[in-house]
């Protein structure tokens, strides 16, 4: 119940946040046209890609609502993650486009109206500020939302930019400033960006998760009275809230009912110790020839 009620709220400031961006980003376009600012443009296709972003995330989280069925066991839970990689994907494409928009600009600069162009970033700060504050809590515990509110987070510090140039812009006419911050910024999220795609491809490939030794976790079984050796190991996240676990535990000559009782063994301290959620072991006596961990 309370999980459910998390992700109805969840949903509820993704919906507030995407009317929010999809407002600011027609006033971008509008105050970057009329004040010719470059700034004002890439926080335009910024605040644009935030409310595609949040757009995808609210799918995404629909999809990981849907139960299990025949054709998708374990439900649709990697869908987060997978709208995560789009939303990550698309700030580097948008950074490499402002990248060579910023590069023309620097090269042949253009008389900047910075009043309107403070004006309207203001007002954009101001709605970017809204947005991030009512993802940051999801934000902490959800790949998904993350990358929304990463969207959000870089066009908050994008605005104070943009307004930080326009009041250059305004008293000094200092024109190249706003290319400059246009690069500084696509730094920042192109950074940041990386960050998210290599976290969610790691889950995509089922890779171990970092914090996870499995040393650590053969010690741990191995110390159990009765087995002999765990091998053919596999660990990997289905999404950012369960872990995955299966292996072969090499045992005594033992009768079933015994080997059922080490598994609730096993399944508690693999949960108190390593946070693994679910556990899938095939218990054997003399099976296997390769008793490797992996």
């Amino acid at each position: 119940m309370a999980h459910r009620h998390s992700t109805t709220s969840s949903l509820r400031r993704l919906l507030i946040t995407m009317i929010l961006n999809f407002v600011i980003t027609i006033a971008d376009v509008i105050g970057g046209i009329l004040s010719g600012s470059l700034s004002l443009l890439s926080d335009a296709l910024h605040n644009f890609s935030d409310g595609i972003a949040v757009i995808i995330s609210y799918i995404a989280i629909r999809l990981n609502e849907r139960p299990k069925n025949q054709h998708y066991t374990f439900g649709m839970k990697r869908a987060e993650i997978l709208a995560a990689v789009i939303n990550a994907s698309s700030l580097i494409i948008i950074c490499f486009f402002l990248f060579k928009t910023a590069y023309s600009r620097l090269i042949s600069p253009n008389p900047i109206a910075g009043g309107l162009m403070v004006g309207v970033a203001g007002a954009g700060f101001l709605a970017n500020v809204i947005g991030t504050l009512l993802l940051r809590k999801n934000a902490r515990e959800n790949m998904n939302i993350r990358a929304s509110y990463l969207h959000l987070l870089s066009d908050a510090i994008s605005s104070i930019a943009v307004i930080t140039g326009g009041l250059f812009i305004y008293f000094f006419q200092i024109y190249w400033i706003d290319p400059v911050l246009t690069i500084l910024i696509s730094l920042y999220v192109l950074k940041e960006s990386f960050s998210i795609i290599k976290t969610a491809v790691n889950m995509i490939m089922m890779g171990s998760p970092e914090n996870i030794s499995l040393a650590d976790i053969k010690n741990e079984i191995e110390s159990f009275p009765g087995i002999q050796n765990i091998h053919h190991v596999h660990v990997w996240r289905l999404n950012e809230r369960e872990i995955h676990f299966e292996a072969h535990i090499e045992v005594e000559d033992m009768k079933v009912s015994e080997t059922s009782q080490l598994l609730r063994q096993i399944e508690n301290r693999l949960v108190e110790k390593f946070q693994i959620s679910h556990v899938t072991l095939q218990f054997e006596c003399g099976v296997c020839d390769s008793k490797t961990l992996i």
